[in-house]
């Protein structure tokens, strides 16, 4: 039991980072600063959910599911969260 919120916490701290990953990098593409960092933020960005799974495979057996669905759970929880902010921040 404990290893299943284990595996949970550990996605969406996964998610999380990945989402803000994602967001520093788009911030610098659409800035139009794309240059060595930017291109750093995307293999990150990208490598993350394969590194965090792969390791996850090993040390919490089992979880691998669980882990999977707390990062999805946690990238649309933040992109909804931005996105709704946004349109507050727009209507007033």
């Amino acid at each position: 039991m404990m290893v299943d919120v284990l595996g949970f916490l550990v996605g969406i701290f996964t998610g999380v980072l990945q989402y803000f990953l994602l967001s520093i990098f788009t911030g610098a593409v659409s800035g139009g600063k794309f240059g060595k960092k930017t291109v750093l933020y995307a293999i990150a960005q990208f490598m993350l959910p394969f590194a965090v799974l792969l390791i996850s495979a090993f040390l919490l057996e089992g979880n691998l599911l669980l882990v999977a669905v707390g990062a999805i759970i946690a990238l649309v929880t933040c992109a909804v969260t931005k996105f709704v902010l946004s349109i507050v921040k727009q209507v007033k």
